[in-house]
């Protein structure tokens, strides 16, 4: 089947439409009429017939990672220890740290972008703490929920709360008559001097 342009293609499928090009072509089919039986455009069809029988499967792209399996998994449990254990001053990593940690540790140097992407492998995600004041006291923060917030919450009702001060409006004078001038004849234009 066709693909939208910059959509990945899974190898294994890609890999049996060729296989499934090269039959049909063995057949005696021309690459039109492969290329419309598969979904697939005559440029594709033209590549695959060239291609030796060996290269039909196809591989992902890249080269091959150097991060192994044992990599991994030292990885993993490197960051279920916490970062405290590695020499940093809290428990929450960030992509420097863990970055820093495989360098020293097992001599891999990965950008940061590189590491969000074997995090993302391993099944960790973007965890961001929550913003709280050292000084923040729960005790206190619980004793006034249960006993100043009742006292200030809206009633059931939705009447007008009566507990909290209500803002008065002041009434002014009314101004003295001012007077602003004689008024002007209005013509309806300018006129302008010649």
């Amino acid at each position: 089947m066709g693909m939208p342009k910059g959509q990945k293609v899974d190898v294994v499928e890609l890999s049996r439409r060729r296989t499934e090009a090269r039959r049909l072509m063995d057949e005696g089919a021309s690459q039109a009429e492969v290329a419309r039986r598969l979904r697939v455009s005559r440029q594709s069809v033209s590549v695959w017939a060239r291609l030796p029988q060996g290269r039909l499967t196809a591989r992902a792209a890249g080269r091959k990672s150097s991060f192994g399996e044992s990599d991994r998994r030292w990885l993993h449990n490197a960051l279920l220890k916490g970062a405290r254990v590695h020499g940093f001053l809290t428990e929450v990593w960030t992509l420097p740290q863990v970055a820093q940690v495989l360098a020293q540790k097992r001599g891999k140097r990965f950008s940061t972008v590189h590491v969000w992407r074997l995090l993302g492998k391993l099944g960790f995600s973007c965890q961001r703490p929550a913003g709280r004041a050292r000084e923040r006291d729960e005790e206190a923060i619980q004793a006034w929920k249960q006993t100043e917030w009742p006292r200030l919450k809206k009633s059931p009702e939705g009447a007008a709360h009566d507990r909290l001060p209500r803002r008065e409006w002041s009434v002014r004078a009314p101004l003295p008559d001012l007077h602003l001038g004689s008024p002007r004849p209005n013509t309806g234009s300018a006129v302008y001097p010649q």
